[in-house]
């Protein structure tokens, strides 16, 4: 959320960056709404004072004997007028509230203008795309006809967007998931944390999924308004709701694997061949918790960690500066690691990795305490993936496919698969 110092002292500006997302504020709408509140905090204080009056000339006519039911009568006229103004200034604080809600986060000044994922900019890429003496198949094909994947009996027990994994693709993707463990915590010092996959509605608005992306969620039946997460990155950020962290325990940099729950309510028509866009998938997770004059190095340390698994993997990527018109609600800056798949013959993004700035930290009151002040502030939150398990091992699959329709297996995953090097 916005700081709403911000929005009262420099609307226009906040208006002017948020088009280069393509958001348009309404000023005049926030503006009225802004004088409405100040002409009803000041009626409301010209009561608070009058009361104040008569609460001391009771005192002094009690004192002296005389009759104080008249000052009683005006005092019961001053607070009914009182109510009256509360409401109407809880009401309107309400529908500001509700605007501040959906305003998406401010830019950093560094992040590419543009309006959709064409305009985004390449920064690097690491190794280059083998060539292949026969026609590469995508990982569709070569799992159905390993009998390995099944996509059939998934929408059989669920419905569309879910698959069944069997045998060594099923061990693939465990081993996909420990290696991405082991390699975050004992090279990057990220401390693993196991957390629910269920949470309530104040944890997704805290990092900035309520209420403007309600449709994309899946919720729970029942009398607890309870959600399946959509990523890890909603309870581990959210561990940091309504505390204030020492100087001396920051940064916090946890590690998480979670199976991951979407509706893809705004994602019809696409990416239905397959497992690029599931309802359930799994995931690792980065979240960084540090101080704001560190939250871009941060940005950069967390991108080169998701870009290692690759690395190690041996798969050719590219990292990609989002644009405006892009890039994610409550992110400043976001970095996209995109995988070359053969069997698509395109890259296709495989991580997201995002600074908040204060953004999430000022809905969750997440702080940290200066020592220079001694006062709490707002942290800076930063996540990404570390990776999609599920497209991570598309990409292995894909790109380590054999013109007789096997896999190798990469070197780094063959100690996790007690050293096998074939999937046939």
């Amino acid at each position: 959320m916005l700081d709403p110092k911000l929005l009262r002292q420099n609307i226009d500006e906040v208006a002017q960056q948020l088009k280069k997302r393509g958001f348009q504020l309404d000023v005049t709408q926030y503006n009225d709404l802004e004088t409405q509140r100040k002409s009803l905090q000041t009626e409301l204080q010209h009561f608070e004072n009058e009361r104040n009056k008569k609460s001391k000339l009771i005192g002094q006519h009690k004192a002296k004997g005389e009759d104080i039911s008249h000052i009683l009568a005006e005092m019961e006229s001053i607070n009914q007028q009182r109510k009256s103004i509360d409401g109407k200034l809880e009401d309107i604080q309400q529908k500001m509230y509700e605007i501040q809600s959906g305003l998406p986060n401010l830019l950093h000044d560094s992040v590419p203008l543009g309006s959709s994922e064409d305009d985004n900019q390449e920064i690097r890429r690491w190794s280059e795309p083998k060539a292949l003496d026969f026609n590469p198949k995508d990982h569709v094909n070569l799992g159905e006809q390993l009998h390995l994947m099944d996509f059939a009996i998934a929408t059989k027990l669920t419905g569309a967007r879910f698959v069944v994994l069997q045998g060594q693709l099923a061990k693939l993707h465990r081993a996909l998931t420990q290696f991405m463990l082991d390699l975050h915590i004992a090279e990057h010092g990220y401390q693993e944390i196991h957390v629910p996959y269920i949470v309530n509605a104040d944890s997704l608005f805290g990092t900035s999924q309520l209420p403007k992306f309600a449709e994309d969620q899946f919720k729970l039946c029942g009398e607890e308004d309870y959600y399946l997460i959509p990523t890890a990155e909603v309870p581990v950020t959210n561990t940091a709701r309504d505390t204030i962290i020492e100087a001396n325990d920051m940064p916090k940099k946890f590690v998480c694997h979670t199976p991951c729950f979407r509706s893809e309510a705004g994602s019809y028509g696409k990416d239905t061949r397959g497992m690029i866009r599931m309802h359930q998938f799994e995931k690792v997770e980065l979240v960084h918790m540090v101080k704001p004059q560190d939250s871009y190095q941060a940005l950069e340390e967390l991108t080169q960690h998701a870009e290692t698994i690759l690395q190690r993997l041996n798969l050719p990527y590219r990292v990609m500066a989002l644009c405006g018109g892009d890039i994610g609600f409550s992110a400043t800056k976001t970095y996209d690691l995109e995988v070359w798949l053969p069997g698509q013959q395109k890259y296709r993004e495989i991580s997201s990795c995002s600074n908040t700035e204060d953004f999430q930290a000022r809905r969750m009151q997440a702080r940290w305490r200066n020592p220079e002040t001694g006062k709490p502030e707002l942290i800076h939150t930063l996540n990404g993936s570390g990776l999609a398990i599920g497209r991570t091992m598309v990409a292995v699959m894909e790109n380590y496919q054999q013109a007789d329709g096997t896999i190798a297996i990469p070197d780094a995953l063959q100690p996790y698969m007690n050293n096998q090097k074939i999937i046939g």
